[in-house]
């Protein structure tokens, strides 16, 4: 019941309610800052205490819970004791999941609420995982950043299942805003973590083509740059050998006023040992001679972490 919706009953009119004793608040003789609940609220509480100290799992504990949660979702105690009464009568868990997305229509960022959740849908198993991605879908289609939702999405591929489709979401969020960070991130989860994918090694060719696309679209996204790290990460030999990595960061140096992350990465290839073709050769010995004005203009910020990337860039073997 919604006090938005219709006239609130106190429980001290309802039917089935004069057995129980309303147990106050205990805020001690003298308290220093008494808050002031509004009627409704100090009802409820007293209420839900009284059936909570006598441990009552029952059918009217399960809707007492629901109206207490309703008015304050962050009460843990509350939500443990509607886990301990769904547990006594085995009650429809599926209604149960309905019943925390409606509660998350305007608390969707309460610690409670997902732990709940995931708690509901553990016990309902992999049958449960697709209600569960379509959920944090609806969630994310609101919050595309929202932290709880992909954290609860993760958990839910790798306890559940439901990968079969999660990398396509993941294109799909970024075919909406490919600076979606949240979303390149989820990627990079799926192609690591995925029993059908094969890992990264696998998809690691595929992978890279898909970020030089999206870097060479937008090459002030940092996301695309990060996660093309992240295909090599403790492989700088394959970083190096891989000869588009390099040629996307030529082009954008050649042809874009966006190039701090391309100097990053160039610079990390140089110190890993990369010997650049003539061409690219230029575009480094430019950099090694020139590079501080053009930097600093791009970079102000970090400008002593250019100069300490130049320090230790070490010097170009002559062209044979």
């Amino acid at each position: 019941m919604s006090s938005d919706e219709e006239e609130w009953v106190p429980f001290s009119r309802r039917p089935g309610w004069r057995d129980v004793t309303p147990v106050p608040q205990d805020d001690g003789p003298n308290p220093v800052v008494p808050i002031a609940y509004r009627e409704e609220f100090r009802e409820i509480m007293d209420y839900f205490r009284a059936l909570y100290f006598a441990d009552e799992r029952s059918r009217r504990s399960l809707e007492l819970t629901a109206e207490a949660i309703d008015k304050n979702p962050g009460n843990y105690t509350v939500w443990h004791f509607r886990r301990r009464v769904i547990d006594a009568l085995n009650a429809d868990l599926c209604g149960e999941l309905d019943f925390v997305s409606l509660i998350s229509l305007k608390n969707s960022k309460n610690y409670q609420l997902w732990h709940h959740r995931r708690w509901v849908a553990e016990k309902l198993g992999p049958d449960s995982a697709n209600k569960e991605l379509e959920f944090t879908k609806m969630i994310l289609a609101r919050d595309a950043k929202h932290y709880h939702a992909w954290s609860h999405r993760q958990w839910v591929l790798q306890s559940l299942g439901g990968w079969e489709d999660e990398l396509d979401y993941c294109a799909q969020l970024l075919d909406d805003d490919i600076f979606n960070n949240s979303a390149w991130n989820q990627r990079y989860f799926v192609i690591s973590k995925s029993p059908l994918l094969g890992g990264v090694q696998a998809m690691r060719d595929s992978e890279v083509g898909y970020a030089i696309e999206a870097i060479a679209a937008n090459p002030e996204n940092e996301s695309p740059w990060r996660y093309l790290r992240g295909l090599f990460k403790g492989h700088a030999d394959l970083l190096i050998e891989d000869g588009r990595v390099s040629e996307a960061c030529l082009k954008v140096l050649k042809t874009s006023n966006q190039r701090v992350f391309a100097l990053s990465l160039l610079l990390d290839l140089l110190c890993h040992g990369l010997q650049p073709r003539e061409e690219l050769r230029e575009v480094v010995q430019r950099l090694s001679s020139e590079m501080e004005l053009p930097v600093e203009t791009m970079d102000p910020m970090r400008s002593s972490y250019w100069a300490w990337r130049k320090s230790n860039l070490l010097p170009l073997p002559e062209a044979s």
